[in-house]
């Protein structure tokens, strides 16, 4: 049998000096510059930027990059290197803050990075591994490629940073943002953990984002919010573009699929072309998921690793990282590791074909990934995995032209939706054709499939993971959609496979780089045609039929042309298609990027006073941060997110107090807890509306603010251990009589702090 694995070497050809006239760090001046700026613009302290650069340097790249290049040695080329020694030091990391939290020896964390520095520095057998001994550089292409890649993930982030301003402010937060902020706070503490805004219970859910987070702030002395709010996201997404790069050119050998695979990782989109709606699953990137950015450079450090096993390569002591990378990916994102294990199965399946005597390794890999997840279900995982149920086709109530026409009543009851249930033949075809519409806007990263005609198991993995995400998405039923994270969670490893299939058909990079540059073009201006010309379809099926049909007759005559002038070059019209399917990609979201970016410069509006935190609320509850000791617990009379006199039922996800104040409270919000999550649907409640945990203790709770009785406060202390009362009026009534059960500490606004004798 004719062997047709000959996986192309990942070193780079030497690159001539007339190639690399421009020095390779000045395109990376260019996202410095525009995240700065970004940064400034949006109320980030200068010195918190410098001091996270230096942690990141210091803390993260340095440590990891040594110990990644002593286990598996070094690219050649310095921004490969720190792409997997990235991804390598945020694993260390974890493993630092994982040992505080057990001993309560969080002081200790800054000399962390040192313990993993100084043997590279003692030792003369790990000296060698702070140098590269054989450069081989990438070309300046591949530099600025990812250098404009990360800046557009800047500019995509502005209008996020400026609807979220830095406390004290009067600002309306996204739920989940305070949601994570408390548990940065949380996980700065020691194990066991508790959930924060239920004191007590125990804590199960896929924190260690937030641990991250929570690491970098107990070294820096950055404020979490800051962190959380500004900083954090655009260092992952760096770090994303790097490792996925380095995973591209791991497969496809060409340093220019390495850059493209790096780019459509943080900086790429379905196709749009001027349609009023973006096919579902979008991006990789979530400001307001950090679980779903964090996995991506973890998640893209164990494919590489995967790789090398599934084609054969000695992977030596690599070994030794599998199940904590894998256990760690599960514990960043519970979708994380599904869609690999399906990934893997389907690699065996063609190691059992084609290359048997690969079949021990492979299976060791499979069996330490899968070993990972159960753990990872055991430790990480709440009451909101258990509602995960097979429904299929419930996502497309995410999608606005189904449900502006026949989901416009959905619930959540039946095999599928009941749009579809009670649909007729027409409706039936309409669903069919969003469906297609679907595959065909998402091309870009679909495309790829096709490698499985090949015999490398490792685009069979790759295949495996698109199918499994794409599944979980289109098959399963979440109460709050989060069965989406099983396709976005896999959107930058589709998108290797297409660019892979990409460099494996193409015979020179002419056409390619043609094709990158006619796509990204045209994207631009068939995005800008869409926004002067068509207005927005009326919500009847035809009305969203012919406007998202329109795009794509708008673009036929183009790709024609196309076709047309590449006439003579009958094996480049495949080629600059696909790569102009990319290139379109890139351009929707540079056109989405700077379009939100400029609307949000110019954006006046407010939010409802109902959701707004004020400032006053704001600096209240960083005052009690200031002067709380750390374990100290809170009680508040803020549980639900709009104002009682705006609110039918309450929204149990406030969440902001505790997320300010950085304590436990012993009943704030609940709407994410697990006894929440497992009483979905209970009663026809949606779970962010069921009532509070422990009655007896939530009325305990409430009566102390309503009536400011003397024995209950003193309940409230001897019992619960409360040491603080978080009161504000626009949420209730405040009994004046609580001022003699308790010692007034601060007003500010509509806030008044107790402390508890």
């Amino acid at each position: 049998m004719i062997e047709v694995l000959n996986a192309p070497e990942v070193r780079s050809a030497p690159v001539s000096p007339h190639r690399n006239r421009i020095p390779a760090g000045l395109p990376w001046l260019v996202p410095a510059a525009v995240l700065v700026v970004a940064l400034l613009a949006t109320g980030t302290p200068a010195w918190d930027v410098l001091r996270y650069a230096a942690y990141l340097a210091l803390a993260v790249l340095l440590p990891g990059t040594l110990v990644h290049r002593a286990l598996r040695g070094t690219r050649g080329n310095l921004p490969e290197d720190l792409g997997f020694g990235g991804a390598t030091g945020l694993l260390l990391m974890l493993a630092g803050w994982a040992l505080a939290a057990a001993t309560g020896l969080q002081i200790l964390l800054p000399a962390w990075p040192v313990l993993i520095v100084v043997p590279f520095v003692v030792a003369p057998r790990l000296r060698r591994h702070w140098r590269i001994a054989e450069p081989r550089p990438l070309p300046s292409g591949w530099h600025w490629a990812l250098a404009i890649a990360v800046a557009l993930v800047a500019v995509w982030a502005v209008p996020s940073w400026r609807a979220s301003p830095l406390p004290p402010a009067d600002a309306f937060w996204y739920q989940d943002l305070g949601y994570h902020l408390a548990l940065v706070h949380e996980l700065m503490r020691s194990m066991p953990f508790q959930v924060p805004q239920l004191a007590g219970d125990i804590l199960h859910y896929h924190y260690l984002s937030d641990a991250d987070m929570a690491t970098a702030s107990m070294i820096t002395r950055i404020d979490p919010a800051t962190l959380l709010l500004r900083l954090w996201l655009p260092a992952i997404a760096a770090l994303t573009a790097l490792v996925t790069a380095a995973l591209a050119r791991q497969l496809a050998g060409k340093w220019w699929a390495g850059a493209l695979g790096g780019a459509l990782a943080v900086a790429g989109f379905p196709l749009v072309l001027g349609a009023p709606s973006v096919a579902a699953g979008a991006s990789a990137l979530s400001y307001l998921s950090p679980s779903a950015i964090y996995q991506l450079p973890l998640v893209a450090l164990l494919l590489s690793i995967a790789v090398d096993v599934l084609r054969g390569r000695p992977v030596g002591w690599a070994w030794v990282l599998v199940f904590p990378l894998a256990l760690a990916c599960a514990g960043a994102k519970s979708s994380s590791l599904p869609p690999i294990v399906a990934g893997l199965v389907a690699a065996a399946l063609a190691i059992v074909l084609w290359h048997r005597a690969r079949l021990r390794s492979t299976l060791t890999l499979l069996g330490l990934v899968l070993a990972a997840m159960l753990t990872g279900l055991k430790l990480f995982s709440g009451g909101g995995a258990g509602v995960l149920t097979f429904q299929p086709l419930t996502y497309l109530y995410l999608v606005a032209p189904y449900r502006q026409t026949l989901g416009v009543h959905d619930l959540n009851d039946g095999v599928v939706p009941p749009g579809i249930a009670h649909a007729s033949v027409g409706g039936l075809l309409f669903v069919a054709a969003l469906l297609v519409w679907w595959a065909l806007m998402q091309a870009g990263r679909l495309a790829g499939l096709t490698m499985i005609v090949r015999r490398d198991p490792s685009a069979w993995m790759l295949a495996g993971i698109t199918v499994a995400g794409a599944g979980g998405m289109w098959l399963l039923w979440h109460p709050s959609a989060s069965q989406g994270y099983f396709y976005t969670g896999v959107l930058p490893f589709a998108s290797v496979l297409t660019v892979w299939l990409l460099a494996e058909r193409s015979r020179g990079r002419r056409p390619v780089f043609a094709g990158l540059a006619a796509g990204f073009v045209w994207a631009l201006i068939a995005a800008q045609i869409g926004l002067w010309l068509f207005a927005a379809p009326a919500p009847t099926m035809t009305s969203w039929l012919w406007a998202l049909l329109r795009p794509v007759l708008l673009t036929a005559p183009v790709a024609a042309l196309a076709a047309v002038l590449l006439r003579r070059r009958r094996q480049a019209i495949p080629i600059a298609l696909l790569a102009a399917v990319l290139g379109a990609s890139v351009g929707g979201f540079a056109f989405a990027a700077g379009h939100g970016a400029t609307v949000s410069l110019r954006d006046t509006a407010v939010p409802s006073p109902s959701f707004i935190i004020t400032k006053d609320e704001m600096a209240a509850a960083k005052w009690l941060d200031r002067r709380a000791g750390e374990d100290d617990v809170i009680a508040t009379n803020v549980h639900c997110r709009l104002l009682p006199t705006r609110a039918k039922m309450c929204d149990a996800r406030a969440f902001w107090v505790v997320a300010l104040t950085g304590r436990r409270a012993l009943v704030e919000s609940w709407g994410y807890t697990d006894q929440a999550v497992a009483a979905d649907n209970v009663r026809g409640l949606k779970y962010v509306y069921q009532p509070a945990p422990y009655p007896a203790r939530f009325a305990l709770n409430e009566r102390v603010f309503a009536k400011g009785d003397p024995a209950d406060v003193a309940e409230l202390r001897t019992r619960y251990h409360v040491r603080w009362l978080f009161a504000d009026s626009r949420y209730g009534k405040v009994s004046p009589e609580l001022a003699g059960s308790a010692r007034v500490r601060h007003t500010a606004g509509p806030v008044t702090i107790y402390e508890l004798g």
